[in-house]
């Protein structure tokens, strides 16, 4: 008499799986910084040089502590992009005249960012941002 032998079910053991999975899920979770930065610690640099006169030939971008834009000394209605680069388009046709765009140590570098990419835009590549002599030790 012949017996059929019951087929074991093939079973895949999942204990080790989710053991790793845990594992990983507990050093994410460790790992992982939940603070959002909102400030960016920067240092200036300083320049070594004597100062340099500004060529009449030149734009010259001032940003005050508040944000405020001023494109040869003449303020801006706003701190759009059009705004900026139709305000550098007027001051020169030549897009091969430096940019210069001296910012406030505590302007917001957004500020910044924006002129660099309105100046970008209205075909302006040559900019230069100013570094500051170093103060005396007292």
């Amino acid at each position: 008499m012949w017996l059929k032998k019951k087929k074991e079910d093939i079973q895949i053991n999942l204990t080790p799986l989710i053991d790793v999975v845990f594992l990983l899920l507990i050093f994410f979770m460790v790992s992982t910084s939940f603070k959002k930065e909102t400030k960016v610690s920067l240092e200036l640099p300083e320049a070594s040089g004597e100062m340099m006169d500004s060529k009449p030939n030149t734009i010259e971008v001032r940003i005050t502590k508040a944000g405020e834009i001023y494109i040869d000394g003449k303020g801006l209605v706003n701190r759009k992009v059009e705004t900026i680069k139709a305000a550098i388009k007027e001051s020169s046709t030549d897009t091969k005249t430096p940019v210069i765009i001296s910012a406030d140590a505590q302007a917001p570098y957004q500020s910044v960012i924006t002129v660099m990419d309105a100046a970008g835009q209205a075909g302006f590549n040559n900019l230069t941002l100013p570094t500051q002599k170093p103060q005396p030790e007292k």
